[in-house]
């Protein structure tokens, strides 16, 4: 039996909690199921709740906005991830966009620091990157996961967080690992309490910038989408908000245009 030390655990938490999800092969053009269509106070399937051992769960339910079913995310002293599988090629050029607000951040977070390593609104996408084309030591740290938990653990990660502090479009490193980067979309509260703030990036573009210089011309799959958020580390408490997030490449969103006209 492979053995890992809790610091090399804690470096594939997200990883290893979501692997079976991420991984798992879907139909290409396959959307994500609108969190408006939750008809209970549970996400819609196929959203799928994830933690790890003896971690207490960040809790994720549906509640009622305005005229809008939208996904309520409340971290206390705890971890856990809302996945969504999918299999959206890179080279299709696709979109991801959601609306999302905060409304307590994690007091003490820090993403440069492990202590730190918490936020109260982070969504993420998993790449499969071809692990053949990482560093010896990197592919010795994947395969000492993919040993330890019997998952196929995603090899790159990209999550985008809004932070209290970081200035906006900073890109991280995590403080574990550096098979997850971090690119700050927003910093700080709102002008207005409680106001909402939407977000279109193009994939393509953010994925080169956060993984291009070890990438090279390799141009992998999107495999899952997850919402995050953790307290665990500084033990504190957060509270955000998240309405539908769409992921449509191109060539799916050309394909679902072509079999819809008459």
């Amino acid at each position: 039996m492979v053995m890992m030390s809790a610091p090399a655990f804690r470096i594939f938490a997200v990883a290893l909690a979501l692997a079976g999800c991420a991984m798992a092969r879907a139909d290409p053009a396959e959307a994500l199921r609108p969190f408006s269509q939750a008809s209970g106070d549970q996400p819609p399937a196929p959203w799928h709740f994830t933690t790890l051992p003896n971690k207490p769960p960040t809790r994720f339910e549906m509640v009622q906005q305005g005229s809008q079913r939208v996904l309520k995310v409340e971290s206390d002293q705890s971890y856990g991830n809302l996945v969504h599988r999918t299999r959206v090629p890179l080279q299709s050029d696709p979109t991801l966009a959601w609306r999302w607000r905060v409304d307590r951040f994690v007091q003490g977070a820090d993403l440069r620091t492990r202590s730190g390593d918490d936020g109260a609104a982070k969504l993420c996408v998993f790449f499969d990157f071809p692990a053949d084309r990482l560093s010896f030591a990197e592919r010795a740290r994947l395969a000492l996961a993919r040993a330890a938990t019997g998952e196929d653990v995603p090899s790159e990660v990209l999550c985008y967080v809004w932070d209290s502090k970081e200035p906006r479009e900073t890109l991280l490193v995590n403080a574990f690992t550096d098979r997850m980067r971090m690119l700050v979309l927003e910093s700080g509260p709102t002008p207005s309490p409680g106001g909402w703030l939407s977000e279109r990036r193009n994939l393509l573009a953010d994925y080169r910038r956060a993984f291009g210089r070890e990438a090279g011309n390799t141009v992998p799959d999107a495999v899952a989408v997850a919402v995050s958020a953790d307290a665990d580390n500084t033990h504190g408490h957060g509270l955000a908000f998240f309405s539908d997030i769409a992921l449509r490449g191109g060539v799916a969103a050309q394909t679902a245009a072509a079999e819809q006209s008459p």
